[in-house]
């Protein structure tokens, strides 16, 4: 639900009827009794406190009273049905003694007060709690607003999206995004899909290759696709599907305010009823004593300390989390966090840092791996292409002098040649070595063994058809990842990790970090699913993740935490944003969610214990002494209790929420 509306009219009502209630306090007798002053006195004076506490009824009142009736309709009072009572039996009770001479004490005072109170403890849960509902169509922003299609006559032409139909060809360029999902019919290119699917290497894609509409033809080369799915039967909207059917099923959790809160309603009516028969037994009858009671009761269940007991504790946990590095965007997630007893990770971009780098360099003869780092880069040129970009940024290749170099071509499928002075080099993997027929030496033939059991792959140089280097690749483990598992593996948690990648890339990963279990090659709808196979076996699950594909498993979890550095589609998915993109902050926010529940069961009963005295003594459970307690003294109390929890709950900015790391 979005709170965004509720947000601005409970901040707005606060506001209006904080300023109203100033000159209710001013002329209020009870306050100038207590303070020792007389306010002015003139024709009409009499009428500011009724009138202004009438209209603060009706601003600050009436949304309360509005949301009580919801309650009730479905049989569970709880917060609004309370707040109502209280103020209700108040304003009613107050009018009584501005109407009937001699009727007893009016509650103005405590009435707007009370509304004060409870706008801004709403204003403030509001604030802190804003939801957005998901914003799915932010996948559509994937795809290109139009796409060159080949017509009847040969000729490429533009049009719309929604224009294109099943069995259109068409053409994708490099650096272009796939309109549609389709099928290869011409050219052959590598084609990031890490965003859909999750993998962190480019795809080849030849003829006869399925493509998904919104991936990126990362490539050097333009190809033709077929078009076999549009509009709502593409993979994006499969996902998008996927993703509102997950946040649907969300069931809400009901705070432990409104369930005090409850509790509190019908103690009051029971207290009530009680009070009345024992006063009219005392009295009788029906008397004015006894109505002064009865109302005295209702008034006091509501206290103000209730209605900010919870709402303090979540801002200054959002307070607290942000100040870490998180941004909660539901406030159901860091009540849940404590529990959570399976975190399942997305592998790329999530333990890793997402980008491909060069991780090892083995140069034969006389060619340093310096010099081979060099002449690839090169080779490679400027192209956004991943692999181009690993070379680039490799730290002995950014400050260095490139080589001239001339006739670059790229082999499709293969790789790249160029000439570098007299020299002709040629960069490619596997596909090249085999393609062109040539004899590994022994060293590369070790080194891309190794490289490759830890799930890297391996480009090779040659020059003049001479092997004469390797470089290994991959997308490298986040420095923070092997204490984060390491830290929920020793609070009692299981980690998993999906991903979309090859079973031993997925597996040199997990026992790189400890994992124990692992799901290689899922596709986005697959891991939605083994996070439902999770929950259904009983486990509260955590999904974190950064991109499309792990958007529907976002949803689905019963929490979902997204990486900062993620889509913007992945953010929407989520319940919690890891801002710094640091897997160490999810134990940081599982340990401030056990903190926040215990200020929170605090400060409820904190709430609860002024009930617990003042109610019994409101209903002058201690007649019998001699004493009835004034409704001056209940407000009193009621003042103190808030006060009690707003501290209490500041107290939750001194607990130590830094796990041991590696300092």
């Amino acid at each position: 639900m979005d709170h965004t509306g509720h947000e601005a009219m409970f901040r707005t009502r606060f506001w209006i009827c904080l300023a109203l209630t100033l000159p209710v306090l001013f002329w209020s007798e009870m306050i100038q009794d207590w303070l020792g002053y007389t306010a002015p006195r003139f024709t009409g004076s009499d009428l500011i406190v009724p009138v202004l506490s009438t209209v603060i009824f009706v601003i600050g009142g009436i949304p309360f009273l509005q949301m009580a009736r919801h309650e009730l309709a479905a049989r569970q009072p709880g917060m609004m049905t309370l707040i109502s009572l209280a103020i209700l039996v108040a304003y009613l009770y107050s009018m009584a003694t501005v109407l009937v001479e001699g009727f007893g004490e009016d509650f103005f005072w405590e009435l707007v007060t009370l509304i004060d109170v409870m706008l801004l403890g709403h204003w403030i849960e509001m604030r802190s709690v804003r939801v957005a509902t998901g914003d799915v169509d932010a996948l559509a922003e994937l795809l290109p607003e139009t796409a060159e299609v080949v017509g009847p006559d040969g000729r490429v032409v533009e049009r719309y999206l929604d224009e294109i139909q099943v069995g259109d060809i068409v053409v994708v360029k490099p650096g272009a995004t796939f309109p549609a999902d389709g099928r290869v019919v011409a050219g052959s290119t590598e084609v990031d899909e890490s965003m859909v699917t999750g993998e962190s290497r480019p795809v080849l894609k030849e003829v006869g290759s399925e493509v998904i509409g919104g991936t990126l033809n990362d490539g050097r080369s333009t190809v033709r696709v077929e078009v076999t799915a549009v509009g709502e039967d593409t993979a994006l909207a499969g996902i998008r599907r996927l993703v509102e059917e997950a946040k649907a099923s969300k069931s809400s959790t009901q705070l432990l305010a409104d369930r005090a809160a409850a509790f509190l309603f019908y103690a009051a009516l029971a207290a009530a009823a009680v009070t009345a028969v024992v006063w009219t037994i005392v009295e009788g009858g029906p008397s004015q004593e006894m109505v002064a009671r009865v109302v005295t009761v209702l008034v006091i269940a509501c206290p103000h300390a209730l209605g900010l007991a919870v709402p303090l504790v979540v801002s200054i946990t959002t307070s607290i989390a942000a100040r870490n590095g998180t941004l909660i965007r539901s406030r159901e997630a860091i009540d849940t966090a404590k529990d959570i007893d399976v975190v399942v990770f997305d592998k790329t971009g999530t333990l890793t840092e997402g980008e491909i780098v060069i991780t090892g360099v083995l140069a034969l003869g006389e060619m340093t791996k310096r010099e081979a780092l060099i002449l690839a880069a090169a080779v490679e040129g400027d192209s956004e292409h991943a692999i181009s970009r690993a070379f680039h940024r490799d730290p002995e290749v950014q400050n260095a002098d490139l080589p001239e170099v001339d006739d670059f071509e790229i082999m499709k499928g293969q790789g790249v040649r160029a000439k570098v002075g007299s020299r002709e080099v040629l960069l490619g993997g596997p596909v090249l070595i085999r393609d062109l027929d040539v004899a590994i030496p022994d060293e590369l033939e070790h080194f891309a063994r190794d490289f490759g059991q830890r799930g890297q792959s391996v480009i090779y140089m040659l020059v003049d058809q001479e092997p004469v280097a390797a470089f290994a690749m991959a997308d490298v483990i986040r420095p923070e990842s092997r204490l984060a598992v390491q830290s929920l593996k020793e609070m009692g948690i299981e980690v998993a990790m999906l991903t979309g990648d090859s079973f031993e890339v997925a597996r040199a990963v997990a026992d790189e970090l400890g994992i124990d279990r692992f799901f290689a090659q899922v596709l986005p709808a697959e891991k939605e699913q083994h996070i439902r196979t999770l929950q259904e076996g009983g486990r509260l699950v955590a999904m974190v993740g950064d991109g499309i594909n792990d958007a529907p498993a976002l949803a689905r979890a019963d929490i979902g935490i997204a990486i900062g550095s993620g889509t913007a589609v992945a953010a929407q998915s989520a319940d919690l944003i890891l801002v710094k993109s640091n897997p160490m902050d999810i134990v940081r926010i599982i340990r401030l969610s056990a903190a926040a529940h215990r200020k929170q069961i605090q400060n409820i009963w904190w709430a609860a214990g002024y009930n617990i005295v003042t109610i019994p003594l409101a209903a002058g459970i201690l007649a019998p002494f001699g004493f009835v307690m004034p409704p001056a003294v209940g407000a009193i109390l009621m003042s103190l209790s808030t006060v009690v929890v707003a501290l209490n709950a500041q107290l939750l900015r001194t607990d130590d929420l830094v796990p041991p790391d590696d300092e």
